[in-house]
């Protein structure tokens, strides 16, 4: 049993900014980008220019401050279960096993028990777990609890999911094979998929698109997109190939290239 199709959505962002009280300048800043349904676009930038800020404005823990954001053409207002969020640190219940782990948002939408079962059935065949449905996530490796916390997110059919960091604390085989688990998951499922990073090489092997960030709070500037880079390679992506090194030096320029708006403009 494999987890069915989600309904995808696009994301729609107009001029969103982020500005925190008595802060001389905005975390984010103008961010204007359409991710159409069913794409990935991971998101890149030096610490503290705002990227994990955009992504929780997107997920509803930040409100923003400036312009518009919408997720299928309705005014993000808060946290959903259209939206779901992996973080680095997993984030799963200890005290429950990994079936019901997955199984709590479900149960939590009040759906029918059977319906749950399904739900949870499906997304442990899907990210490969169903061997350890009885396990405890102290029982499991770091690998294997991501997978779970993907699972979770699946269980409950959101149309868009919203990653930080998710394979950061992977070891460089671990986090590979979680690479290609996203990518297959990602197809199966035909989900929207915003996915913040440090690794150039990572955002892409993974995007449709690479949206550099450049300033925020830490540096004294806002905080806001430098340039969107499409990833214009075709079937299976060899990091060793010229192409695909080719973007990837383009976005280490970008990242690399300073933080103020001053350096953004030279650029063109």
């Amino acid at each position: 049993m494999s987890i069915p199709p989600q309904h995808a959505a696009d994301i729609v962002m107009n001029g969103v900014g982020k500005r925190y009280p008595g802060s001389p300048v905005a975390a984010v800043d103008g961010v204007d980008i359409t991710v159409a349904a069913g794409e990935v676009v991971c998101i890149v930038g030096a610490s503290g220019c705002g990227k994990s800020t955009l992504l929780r404005m997107v997920a509803g823990f930040e409100t923003i401050t400036e312009g518009s954001l919408t997720v299928a053409g309705a005014e993000v207002t808060g946290p959903g279960p259209d939206r779901g969020v992996v973080f680095q640190d997993y984030g799963l219940f200890p005290w429950l096993t990994v079936r019901e782990n997955i199984e709590y948002g479900p149960r939590q939408a009040r759906l029918p028990r059977a319906v749950v079962k399904e739900r949870a059935t499906a997304a442990l065949d899907s990210v490969g777990l169903s061997r350890v449905a009885a396990s405890f996530p102290h029982q499991l490796s770091g690998g294997m609890q991501q997978r779970v916390a993907i699972a979770r997110l699946l269980a409950n059919t959101p149309s868009v999911m919203l990653m930080d960091e998710p394979f950061g604390a992977l070891d460089a085989l671990t986090r590979t094979e979680m690479q290609h688990e996203l990518q297959r998951i990602q197809r199966e499922a035909g989900i929207t998929v915003l996915f913040v990073t440090h690794s150039i090489e990572e955002a892409v092997y993974l995007g449709d698109r690479v949206l550099v960030m450049a300033g925020g709070t830490a540096h004294g500037n806002s905080g806001h997109v430098r340039e969107i880079v499409t990833v214009d390679l075709h079937g299976e992506r060899d990091v060793n190939s010229p192409e695909f090194n080719a973007i990837e030096r383009r976005i280490d320029a970008l990242v690399h290239a300073g933080n103020d708006r001053r350096v953004d403009a030279a650029l063109v």
